[in-house]
């Protein structure tokens, strides 16, 4: 198989500095493996795709009410475990009452069951490099999945719905927590000024605050911004220069942020909710019959690991060891290797949170350190609550990628996770692209590490 566009792809994203090799005092390289194809989507998962942003759209809004309106207390108990004060009361104000997260990303593994929703990420990476790869196979006459600028053009389209302007200036705020994106977010930032909606890329001290806006100054002249797209996570707020004035700035209207300062739609905690039975009829009368039941079949059977005693009479819901009810979660400490087919994620606002960095996987590792584990997340509850998954694996798939090292395409025997970007654009969603990522298949996680394969995807059809 011809290896050029691999080299053709490799060449221009790191030309176009979506991609970076690092410098000796830089930390890590963004470079991944190149497939010479886009990666094949059957007809029945892009309908599924389809039905899923507008049913993830009506989660959002549902969890939102259920949160703002404290209709179970103990919900909020739960959604507000280790946040300051501040975040809390912000995420209460009237402002923002009916904001939600502009841009949706579930991550996705196809499994021999079909697809699982292992996350929601409100705060998503991925959208630069996404953009700059659809372009450069859709040049090569792939029909790439949401077009070849559907990234781009559906970015836009969602900043001008969420600041109800036509011509909103715009700034793309990337703290240097998350520096390591910067790259592939100016190249979405340079994309947008290419069609004419006025973007600045910006670092938090670069934007300066006055009693009637915010201001950013290039090459001596100074614009009012109208609205700023939240590149950084909320448990970085506190690292992140000026994060004070720029949530004052938003509540008191002078600019619009997005993603909304609202924790509780950022947590993993979530999912256990929309499985927990004393909520039932709540997600179904809200989701409706049809979005209720296909977010209950992707969505796999998520609890929270609390530490709290139970009364004699109570089980935690749902969840069975050894073919016995649990009431104690420390039991689960005493399984086999094959009963420890279990994950433990941290649910949100910590840097553990993201890219799998405080994932543990059960059967992959010894009993003491999984023992180790779960009293880690237990006793973490009141600063960091846990969650608990059964482990699902990701069936096999076969990619061919470009090896430098051999000059040549080859197999990869891997697993795959699907990245479907949406856009809430008015009260719809978009889907602009879907990004997937594969792994060798000895990997037990998947997520953008250096030896995965990355490519934009499309429609058989479009083969």
């Amino acid at each position: 198989m011809d290896h050029s566009l691999c080299k053709y792809i490799a060449d221009e994203l790191l030309k176009n500095g979506v991609w970076s090799i690092p410098r000796e005092d830089e930390r890590q390289e963004r470079v991944w493996r190149i497939s010479p194809t886009p990666f094949l989507l059957d007809g029945e998962l892009i309908d599924t795709f389809n039905r899923l942003g507008p049913a993830l759209l009506s989660f959002y809004n549902a969890a939102n009410t259920l949160y703002l309106k404290s209709l179970y207390p103990w919900v909020n108990d739960y959604l507000d475990r280790g946040k300051p004060e501040a975040i809390i009361e912000h995420a209460h104000m009237n402002y923002q009452k009916r904001r939600l997260p502009r841009i949706i990303r579930p991550d996705i593994i196809l499994t021999e069951e079909g697809p699982r929703i292992t996350e929601l990420d409100s705060v998503p990476g991925g959208m630069g490099q996404l953009d700059a790869m659809s372009i450069l196979y859709a040049r090569h006459g792939f029909g790439i999945l949401g077009s070849a600028r559907g990234m781009l053009t559906g970015f836009a389209q969602m900043i001008k719905s969420a600041s109800e302007m036509d011509d909103p200036a715009l700034a793309i705020m990337v703290s240097d927590e998350s520096a390591s994106y910067r790259a592939e977010m100016s190249w979405l930032s340079a994309g947008l000024r290419e069609i004419g909606l006025r973007t600045w890329i910006v670092r938090p001290e670069e934007v300066m605050f006055t009693e009637d806006g915010l201001y950013i100054e290039q090459n001596g002249k100074r614009t009012r911004l109208d609205i700023i797209y939240r590149f950084f996570e909320l448990f970085d707020l506190r690292n992140i220069p000026k994060s004070e004035l720029l949530a004052y700035a938003a509540k008191k209207k002078l600019v619009i942020v997005t993603p909304p300062y609202k924790h509780h739609l950022e947590e993993k905690m979530l999912l256990a909710l929309l499985h927990h039975p004393a909520l039932d009829r709540y997600w179904a009368d809200v989701l409706g019959s049809d979005d209720c039941i296909l977010l209950k079949k992707l969505i796999p059977e998520t609890w929270i690991l609390d530490p709290r005693p139970v009364p004699p009479h109570a089980i935690v819901a749902g969840f069975r060891f050894r073919d016995k009810p649990v009431q104690d979660w420390p039991v689960i400490k005493e399984g086999t290797q094959k009963e420890r087919r279990l994950v433990i994620k941290p649910s949100g606002f910590s840097e553990l949170a993201w890219g799998g960095h405080g994932v543990t996987v059960g059967h992959d590792m010894s009993s003491t350190e999984w023992s180790a584990a779960v009293d880690r997340a237990l006793d973490s509850f009141n600063e960091l609550p846990y969650v608990l998954q059964h482990f699902h694996e990701g069936k096999r798939v076969l990619v061919n990628y470009y090896s430098k090292e051999l000059n040549a395409v080859v197999d990869m025997q891997g697993r795959v996770r699907l990245t479907p970007y949406y856009y809430v654009i008015e009260d719809g969603t978009n889907l602009a692209g879907v990004l997937a990522t594969v792994v060798p298949s000895d990997k037990k996680l998947i997520h953008g590490m250096a030896d995965a394969v990355m490519s934009p995807c499309m429609v058989e059809d479009n083969a």
